[in-house]
């Protein structure tokens, strides 16, 4: 707001240029000679299979808005070069895009080129090419609205170039997320919270409705499409006419005369717009498993989404702050991993040495080899410090430059030799392809054996996927084709205990089959899996009768079928009654991704839509989403399938085993996001007591966007006791970017991560977790889920040790702060002795008590230092939430 409001006070001093920006505005287009704007379009339109459709009243409103434009097909885009090199790319309500083609866009916007979208754009899209998009535009179609709504300019951020008239009135239209830092909220939707309607970039703008249909008005589309162009056309970061190296023309399209002079007057000053057609759609193409299972693999390998070392691209005000904040943090992370390492019980001896480190001084030049970690971090103050300066010369690719060898040396500083891992939950997903390529016992304790040298010490095993279970079933009609002759449930229960490692079963619950396995497995591609081909009924289906949603590849089971109900709890009895497994993780808990404004229903199962209309008097095939009433009735009851069946599993399960841990891998979409698009309302379950542990996949390909993606829901005061244990994908990370994510996890008030998947395990890797978070004595260290109440005593102790080597000089405080720790040690240490109510009483009191004094005591610490501050506080309140969630999983006597 700060640098808003400089740039506030710069404009006023010239009001010229305010002057001169809204006669641009109002009046580009205009000021161009007639001849000269009819032979260069400033505009190309991207068609495609899903505006298709719509593409008569797409053309009706570029005719109305005067714009003169060409048509790009979406089909023939290869190369950055076929996006055609007009500045300025318009995708109306494009769902699909190939690998390739995001990749080329990315190149194509590299080079000066700009984007404006408007819909679900790329929502159809391979998760890869998702993640690309939100990079490009900044944002992201989150979910659509259940009615009309007005929109309205954004008070927290207001726009110049949206102060005009016919931007704001009413659309049925979606929620549009920003997912960067440099993204503004230049429009609102009137609804609770006022959701953004609109977002923009220096480069983008993404309009949060379908632009040409009719959801909105001829004059809103005209005036939004206008206003964004001008936007983009004046901008002083885009003033080359042109994308260099792109090719000169729309080549799939020819030419048609331009409107009548009648058609455009009145619609605007503009003039007559010279219109491209595009070639004749063709039909939409046949939906098939995917010629490559390891497609989104290769994408997200490809695609990086760090900083261009080399760009010369402006950066804004709020990138710079960005990039200096991550720098500063990532500074935090290395000094908070070397005082953990230097306190850790097993290097105690090696405490001298570590203060003794070189501090030989090294080249000052940003980006030289440094030998000493203390001049490593100095000089990358020094350059946080000046990147804010160099971007205000507009020294962008130095500034770039800087932070990318800045950050690669910080990276080099961690102390990946020494163990500094607390007592936390190190799980992994053991997958099934390496169960399978592990072919028996014996080579499945060679991959046991990886994971507890790596000090992990929880697996979710992979015990049914795609309907097969891994072993021998009674309940289960076919057991997974690709395993003969042993029972790997079996012996992984066996090898994990005997390494004092916990074994989840890792089950998927609603997702019925799986293309991808039909391939493997040489079945039919549309094979449904074993349990429909033998249960029909069973069967979800889309509101176009498709088991399998268009674009995807799984079938889903009816979540409302009381039979399959039964069937999957009577599976579930099995595993945990004839193994000794010690929890169970639920996944595809949920129904597969919907979109119902772009007309992508699910869940219209023979018993989801008796039941419904049973209790509401109508077929929920014939509601429409602009019913919102029984739209959102029919939302709710497919939601409340799923929390029913997690609450089911909690309650049967558990008369069975007291004592198992249940978890639930899941999406960390915003709720309503969630609820509209999968009906996965995690956090009732959580606030029920349901489940023990909730693990959102918050895959990222680096650690900014990791953090952004699990704050909100460690933040969050909606789980109740439950504990949060984010994922890492290990697969699209270098080894040491997945190191300085745990890193961040652990300075974070979680009380541990879990990896995907154990096939992605490198020896690099391994060698690190050995030596970071290896075991020492693995009969002594506690797991979290499962002890609790020790495990907050064992991480209590490890922060007493850093305060002291911290503090000692700081004699004023250190007594005080020394005399009430131990208090709350003992408390806690009593409490994991002895589990009763009135120990438990006591640890909180001590530690309410000492949290009321902390800040007092660390005064000085959190001008000098305050992430490390910030990072005992954050350890402070998982201790909490240990106590928390050990009050509801630990038997308390009643007396201490």
């Amino acid at each position: 707001m700060k640098n808003q409001n400089k740039y506030n006070k710069k404009i006023k001093k010239t009001g010229f240029f305010i002057f001169t920006f809204k006669f641009l505005l109002l009046n580009f287009f205009s000021i161009l000679p007639a001849t000269a704007a009819a032979e260069e379009p400033v505009l190309s339109v991207v068609q495609s299979q899903e505006n298709t459709q719509q593409w008569t009243g797409i053309t009706k409103r570029l005719q109305a808005t005067g714009v003169n434009y060409c048509v790009v097909d979406l089909a023939d885009v290869r190369s950055a070069a076929d996006w055609g090199d007009r500045r300025v790319l318009f995708m109306p309500n494009v769902e699909t895009l190939t690998p390739a083609q995001a990749i080329a866009l990315e190149e194509w916007m590299s080079k000066g080129g700009t984007l404006i979208a408007s819909g679900p754009v790329g929502s159809l899209s391979t998760p890869g090419v998702r993640q690309l998009l939100r990079a490009l535009l900044g944002s992201y179609w989150g979910f659509s609205l259940n009615d009309t709504q007005q929109i309205k300019p954004s008070k927290d951020k207001m726009q110049e170039w949206t102060n005009q008239n016919g931007l704001f009135d009413k659309v049925h239209g979606g929620v549009v997320i920003p997912n960067d830092v440099t993204s503004q909220t230049a429009a609102v939707w009137n609804s609770k919270d006022n959701p953004a309607a609109v977002v923009t970039t220096e480069r983008s703008t993404l309009l949060g409705w379908r632009w040409g249909t009719d959801v909105a008005s001829t004059a809103l589309d005209s005036a939004w499409l206008k206003a964004a162009l001008t936007r983009h056309l004046t901008s002083r970061a885009n003033r080359k006419n042109k994308v260099e190296g792109a090719s000169p023309n729309c080549s799939t399209s020819s030419a048609l005369s331009p409107s009548s002079p009648s058609s455009t007057s009145s619609a605007s000053s503009f003039p007559a717009p010279t219109i491209v057609t595009a070639p004749k759609p063709r039909p939409l193409p046949r939906v098939t498993s995917p010629t490559s299972p390891e497609a989104i693999d290769q994408l997200e390998q490809t695609v990086r989404l760090d900083v261009a070392p080399n760009s010369n691209a402006p950066i804004d005000a709020n990138e710079a702050i960005a990039l200096q904040q991550e720098l500063e943090n990532l500074i935090g992370r290395v000094e908070s991993a070397h005082l953990a390492a230097s306190v850790d019980a097993a290097n105690v001896a090696n405490l001298q040495s570590v203060k003794g480190e070189s501090t030989q001084v090294a080249s000052t030049r940003p980006g030289a080899v440094i030998s000493s970690k203390d001049q490593a971090l100095a000089q990358a103050r020094i350059v946080a410090k000046n990147l804010p300066q160099l971007i205000a010369q507009k020294n962008y690719a130095l500034a770039r430059q800087q932070w990318l060898a800045t950050k690669a040396n910080l990276w080099k500083q961690f102390p990946l030799d020494r163990r500094l891992a607390q007592a936390e939950i190190r799980a992994v997903w053991l997958d099934r392809g390496t169960i399978v390529r592990a072919g028996s016992e014996k080579g499945l304790a060679q991959v046991f054996d990886r994971l507890a040298e790596s000090g992990i010490n929880t697996v979710f095993f992979e015990t049914v996927n795609a309907s097969y279970p891994i072993y021998p079933s009674k309940v289960a009609p076919q057991k997974n084709p690709l395993i003969r002759g042993w029972d790997p449930l079996a012996a992984g229960v066996k090898l994990a205990h005997e390494r004092g490692i916990e074994l989840h079963a890792w089950v998927w619950v609603f997702a019925a089959g799986n293309q991808r396995h039909n391939e493997i497995i040489n079945a039919n591609p549309n094979y449904p899996g074993p349990v429909l081909a033998a249960h029909p009924d069973w069967a979800n289906y889309d509101n176009l009768g498709n088991t399998i949603p268009v674009g995807q590849t799984k079938p889903f089971f009816d979540p409302a079928n009381p039979e399959l109900r039964q069937y999957l709890l009577k599976l579930y009895e099995e595993i945990v009654t004839r193994y000794d497994v010690d929890g169970l993780q639920l996944d595809y808990i949920r129904y597969p991704f919907q979109d119902p404004f772009a007309g992508r229903i699910y869940g219209y199962g023979k018993a989801a839509r008796a039941q419904f209309q049973q209790l509401n008097g109508i077929d929920p095939i014939n509601i429409s989403p602009n019913q919102s009433d029984l739209w959102q009735k029919w939302t709710e009851f497919r939601t409340q399938q799923v929390d029913s069946f997690v609450a089911q599993v909690s309650q049967q399960l558990r008369q069975k085993r007291a004592n198992l841990i249940l978890s639930v891998a899941v999406f960390p979409l915003p709720e309503l996001e969630r609820i509209q698009k999968l009906q996965q309302h995690w956090e009732v379950w959580a606030r029920r007591g349901d489940i023990d542990l909730i693990v959102p996949m918050t895959y990222a390909q680096d650690t900014s966007r990791f953090q952004r993606l699990a704050q909100p829901w460690i933040a969050s005061n909606q789980l109740g006791s439950t504990l949060l244990v984010p994922g890492i994908r290990l697969l699209s990370l270098p080894t040491i970017g997945a190191f300085d994510q745990l890193q961040l996890v652990r300075d974070l008030p979680v009380t541990g991560y879990a990896l995907f998947a154990a096939e992605n395990l490198n020896n690099e890797l391994q060698q690190i977790f050995s030596s970071t978070q290896g075991k020492v004595e693995p009969a002594t260290e506690p797991i979290p889920q499962r002890q609790p109440f020790k495990t907050a005593a064992v991480r209590y102790t490890a922060l007493q040790r850093e305060w002291k080597l911290v503090l000692q000089n700081d004699q004023s405080r250190i007594s005080d702060l020394n005399n009430q720790a131990q208090v709350v040690q003992s408390a806690l240490n009593q409490l994991a002795t002895s589990p009763s109510a009135s120990n438990l009483l006591a640890a909180r009191a001590t530690m309410t008590r000492f949290k009321s004094q902390f800040r007092v005591w660390t005064r000085q610490q959190a001008i000098d230092n305050p992430y490390q501050v910030k990072v005992w506080e954050n350890r402070l309140a998982t201790i909490e939430r240990l106590l928390r969630y050990g009050e509801r999983r630990v038997q308390l006597h009643p007396e201490g």
